[in-house]
């Protein structure tokens, strides 16, 4: 601990990350309709395929998850960063806090861990096309989500049981909601340590799940070459959905986390507006994507636009 510090009792943070902002209001009507969208579009994808029987599918099960999952990142931020800007309510509890730190961070392994599962699928749909529904069932595919959330949120684990007894000499969160960083830079100590131990975390799971996704499609591509032109042409149409949704997801990421360390040096406000990108980004393409490319997705979307307009 610094000596010329005295550590206080923390009963709420200040969040300090819109303080510079010249148009708060704007910005947070943006994110307000964003975050209606995000939340609008993800329901409706769940409800789809929740109520029709001819979805419960190892896919749609999978497309499901990534639904849920996009609707936990961007809510365990976006309300935090809507009332500051448009209600001017810039304070949070401390254990409110913590509990945003925790389910932003667990939402952000989920989506590495569910965007690699639904490359599993595709490289199980497109390898064993005979075989793949009873190699991948719809129980075998509960399952695995379930474990997969389960890894995620004892993953993130370590980042409560090192920020919980820390001594903190500030109550202004840099940043524009509770994540990590922001919790680590109000403490008394030096956050060097503190950072490298999350870095090795971020980079294991991050690389493991991108090689994956990368090696799944280095086999799909193998397989391509040995397909018809018009099965080549049946694959790619299956797979750019999930293309799409990947690099969404993992562009923003590596620069936030990767290139950051390894010298590229963003300012604060560049840091942050990259940060807000990388949660609702990806949270509003998705459902977008999905509802488009999935012709069973897209064929309900249409008929419920038909019901409403033969109602008016």
């Amino acid at each position: 601990m610094d000596s010329h510090n005295v550590s206080i009792t923390i009963r709420e943070f200040i969040i300090g990350g819109f303080e510079k902002i010249e148009r708060p209001m704007e910005v947070g009507v943006v994110i307000l309709i964003v975050y209606c969208l995000v939340m609008f579009a993800n329901i409706l994808i769940i409800l789809f395929i929740v109520l029709d029987r001819k979805l419960h599918k190892p896919m749609y099960l999978l497309i499901c998850n990534l639904a849920t999952v996009d609707m936990l990142h961007s809510s365990s931020s976006s309300p935090t960063m809507i009332g500051v800007l448009l209600a001017g309510t810039n304070t949070i509890s401390y254990v409110m806090c913590l509990i945003q730190m925790f389910s932003f961070h667990v939402a952000e392994v989920m989506e590495m861990f569910a965007l690699a599962v639904m490359a599993f699928d595709r490289v199980l749909a497109i390898s064993y096309p005979l075989r793949y529904h009873s190699i991948l069932t719809n129980v075998r595919t509960i399952a695995i989500s379930y474990s997969l959330w389960i890894s995620a949120c004892a993953f993130v684990t370590i980042m409560p049981v090192l920020v919980v007894p820390m001594p903190y000499c500030l109550t202004r969160l840099q940043y524009a909601f509770c994540d990590y960083a922001a919790v680590v830079r109000t403490s008394c100590l030096n956050p060097t340590y503190f950072f490298n131990l999350a870095t090795m975390v971020w980079f294991f799971l991050l690389f493991f799940t991108f090689g994956f996704i990368c090696l799944s499609y280095f086999w799909i591509i193998f397989v391509v070459l040995r397909s018809s032109k018009n099965e080549s042409r049946k694959v790619f149409s299956t797979c750019l959905s999930h293309l799409i949704v990947v690099v969404c997801y993992y562009l923003p990421v590596f620069v936030r986390i990767v290139l950051t360390r390894i010298g590229v040096v963003l300012t604060l406000e560049e840091r942050q507006g990259l940060m807000i990108g990388a949660v609702l980004g990806p949270s509003l393409v998705n459902p977008f994507v999905y509802c488009l490319r999935t012709k069973e997705i897209k064929n309900k979307l249409f008929g419920l636009f038909k019901k409403v307009k033969q109602i008016e």
